[in-house]
């Protein structure tokens, strides 16, 4: 397998550090698990009518299988000796975790030069909240991603599926990984400190800081903040039997869902075309929608919908998920190593092989007095050379690798961004006659700026790092040269639907003849098999599939998306699949890979924790809200000077009997608070009603930064509901940290921009260079690369073959 020999030591807990080594045990890494005598806190959980047997939770077989378990602590001669022998070492205790197996990473970085550890925190390792408790549900609350999701008027809320945890999982196997090969290679160890605040900032709140100062027209110190909690729509919308999810991110898409409903008298209704048009006029467009698919089957919905190309997918949960037909066919679910469930699978395929059998998860303890790493041949070990006069760049993970990028909108081009983060030299393509979608986002922009294709920021930060190219790719000349660069470089990456590259001719084995060297990235929605395969798919639609959107809105409302974070989740499984298959062709030899990497199996992997519930015990997980299953009490309480439809919300979140007791003396132990039945979670889950009833008149009688103060003092998890357009200035973590970077861009200036949620020791900042202009390095790349004259440039440039300003605009 391609992480053969790569050698992991585990002592996380609970979710984002056991997804992170999963990834890499999936891919074939060893993962030796450090567990406390009481083991993993997802290990043990009932099972229904039989309270007295008592196993590890599908859950848990989910994230560990394969995995050896040994039990002792950081001290140990046992373990210190499999520190000495291992290539990353993982530490990542729950966010409901009051305390774990902590390390002391600089001596251990002191001891082995050539070690990379990862350390996954809630607030990252440094800053003045890095102490801090926390939850899923307050992270989300501080980073801006609550305040963003909500009717007008109605409480927000927060995303269902513990989406944060899982990401930070995923961008930590993609900053590991990208580590550990430069390490084997070099023998140059490092520390890495995630920050699972970030994660959540990154991948729920769409740049809203950024945009607001864009729609501010740049200004420092914004007077409006122009975003504010809303719902999209069309969305989720109800059918005559059930729900069916949309998402209309381009002006042709929803010009074509006004066709469907037979509305084309709406086409050009200028206000109804614009998201906030539709918010205004809320109550009517959903009067104009649900006359027309409120009459129709969720099946005849979507076969309609796909004939126009439209994004479109059913509304799945745990149990609705497994029977998709698509799914289905592709082999998308496969059993446990037991057979006890179904799972997802491995999100990606290399060289066309399917991903092999889960192995088993182990017993607690299994290997304690077993556990070993396999030992290594002669010549497979890491490097005892280091560089000793690298620059920055050079010393990168990805330094001299040469990627062209074909990938549109968020998910494609946030997959290329890392890899031009850690040192690949990545060419963004595109055309002046059909630019990358997502440049199209800044026409909010454009009373403020007249080249408003330079200023949306979504693109502003997924492609910084990068070159910019324009190339007409249906005219000859345009494809050849597309083909010559294929020939001087790494690797290609796109993520077209898969019949947009066949149509172009660029099959595997043409870019194969082209050079046999490099490596081919696919990231299609669906994948490259099955009858959905060519069907468009957007973060919204797999939100909608997977059943992330069924855990999502209050009990009472219907599901509603989370809002974008299976855009970056799928980009980094890309990533991940992309170095996997580096990591082979620098062990094997092999000249190349085709990769695989859908991004409807990346959010089903996120979305793992209900599909194994179900089909192990046909427990059918729901919405809840605001509400957990992990914490008791958990919601937002309005706080003093509360209006309706403009609270000073407090997010609380009660994740141990310990918190309840401390919050329970906060309140000066009233009688209701002393009842039995509160002194356990299950007992305050089933008295939640009550319980909030009591806490929300509590809040209203004080302040909330008052509120805050007392709580954090007690170890209680809390926080406000923060504005995501106000972060830069107001969150001193982000700040101490150095969250938001600002490149210098030729349109928008200096325009704050998240960088990654993670921070290398040895790497000052992330974001090197701004995003291109449309085809500003057309002659760089040209030019440098393929020996074009500037003649033979500038009369491209007259064909319309290349070009730096939008066509037909």
């Amino acid at each position: 397998m391609s992480l053969d020999g790569i050698r992991v030591l585990d002592f996380s807990d609970q979710l984002a550090g056991p997804y992170c080594s999963k990834l890499l045990a999936d891919g074939g890494a060893e993962v030796i698990k450090v567990e406390s005598p009481d083991g993993d806190s997802l290990r043990d959980r009932p099972q229904p009518n039989e309270e007295s047997i008592r196993e590890s939770s599908p859950l848990f077989r989910f994230l560990n299988a394969g995995k050896q378990s040994l039990v002792g602590f950081p001290t140990d001669a046992r373990v210190q000796s499999l520190i000495a022998q291992a290539d990353l070492v993982i530490e990542a205790h729950g966010l409901e975790s009051d305390g774990g197996q902590e390390l002391d990473v600089p001596t251990l970085l002191d001891a082995h030069p050539s070690l990379v550890v990862l350390s996954i925190t809630p607030y990252g390792l440094m800053g003045p909240w890095a102490r801090r408790k926390a939850t899923e549900f307050t992270l989300q609350a501080e980073s801006g991603s609550i305040a963003l999701r909500g009717l007008m008027g109605g409480e927000p809320f927060q995303a269902g599926g513990r989406i944060t945890e899982w990401a930070a999982g995923s961008y930590g196997a993609v900053a590991a990984l990208a580590a550990t090969l430069r390490a084997r290679r070099s023998g140059r160890g490092e520390h890495i400190d995630l920050s699972m605040l970030e994660t959540a900032n990154l991948i729920f709140t769409n740049f809203s800081e950024s945009m607001n100062r864009l729609m501010n027209a740049g200004a420092e110190d914004p007077p409006h903040a122009f975003l504010g909690q809303s719902v999209e729509t069309p969305s989720i919308e109800p059918t005559a039997d059930g729900y069916v999810g949309f998402c209309t991110n381009s002006r042709q898409q929803f010009s074509d869902f006004l066709l469907m409903i037979d509305r084309v008298d709406l086409q050009e209704d200028e206000q109804l075309a614009q998201f906030a048009g539709r918010l205004m006029r809320f109550e009517e467009w959903n009067a104009i929608t649900r006359a027309w698919l409120e009459t129709r089957t969720t099946q005849e919905v979507i076969e309609k919908a796909s004939l126009l190309r439209i994004p479109v997918a059913p509304i799945c949960n745990g149990q609705t998920v497994l029977a998709h037909e698509h799914l289905a066919e592709r082999g998308a679910f496969i059993p446990d190593a037991r057979g006890d469930f179904m799972q997802p699978r491995r999100p990606y395929r290399i060289d066309h092989t399917d991903p092999p059998a889960p192995r088993r998860a182990p017993e607690l303890g299994e290997h304690t007095g077993s556990a070993a790493f396999t030992p290594r041949t002669r010549g497979s070990g890491v490097s005892t050379t280091r560089g000793e006069k690298e620059t920055e760049d050079e010393s990168l993970p990805l330094a001299g690798l040469r990627i062209l990028d074909l990938t549109a909108w968020w998910a494609g081009p946030s997959a290329s961004h890392i890899l031009a983060t850690f040192g690949a030299q990545v060419i963004h393509i595109e055309a002046a006659s059909r630019p990358d979608g997502m440049r199209m986002v800044g026409g909010m922009m454009a009373g403020h700026y007249p080249q408003w294709w330079e200023a949306s920021p979504h693109f502003l930060q997924a492609n910084s790092n990068k070159l910019g190219l324009t190339l007409d790719l249906n005219t000859e000349k345009g494809h050849g040269l597309l083909e010559e660069l294929i020939r001087k470089s790494d690797a290609v990456v796109e993520n077209f639907t898969p019949r947009v590259l066949e149509q172009f001719g660029l099959t595997w084995e043409r870019i194969q003849t082209l050079n046999p060297k490099a490596t081919l990235m696919r990231m299609p929605a669906f994948g490259l098999s099955g009858p959905w395969r060519d069907n468009t798919g957007f973060a919204q639609t797999m939100e909608q599939l997977s059943g992330l959107a069924w855990l999502t809105g209050h009990v009472r409302d219907q599901p509603r998306i989370p809002r974008g974070p299976c855009d970056p989740i799928a980009g980094m499984h890309a990533a991940f699949a992309f170095l996997v298959a580096r990591a082979h062709e620098d062990d094997s030899g092999a000249m190349a890979h085709h990769v695989e990497s859908t991004m409807v199996e990346s959010a089903l992997n996120v979305a793992a924790e209900q599909i194994v519930r179900w089909s192990a015990n046909h427990e059918l997980m729901e919405r809840e809200g605001n509400r957990s299953a992990l914490a008791a009490p958990q919601g937002l309480y309005p706080c003093a000077g509360s209006q309706p439809g403009s609270e000073n919300w407090l997010a609380l979140s009660v994740a141990s009997d310990r918190q309840w007791v401390a919050l329970r003396g906060l309140l000066g132990e009233p009688n209701w608070s002393l009842a039995p039945a509160l002194e356990s979670l299950e007992g305050r889950r089933r008295a939640h009603d009550t319980v909030d009833e009591e806490l929300r008149r509590w809040t209203l009688g004080h302040e909330r930064d008052s509120l805050l103060i007392d709580l954090r003092a007690l170890g209680i998890p809390a926080s406000e509901v923060a504005n995501p357009c106000r972060l830069y200035e107001s969150n001193p973590q982000f700040r101490a940290r150095g969250y938001f970077e600002r490149p210098h861009h030729p349109t928008v200036g200096r325009l704050p921009l998240p960088s990654l949620p993670f921070r290398y020791k040895s790497i000052g900042r992330w974001l090197r260079s701004p995003a291109p202009t449309l085809g500003q390095h057309n002659a760089d790349v040209l030019g440098s690369i393929l020996g074009l004259s500037l003649g033979e440039i500038a009369d491209l440039e007259a064909e319309g073959i290349i070009g730096t300003q939008p066509t037909g605009l």
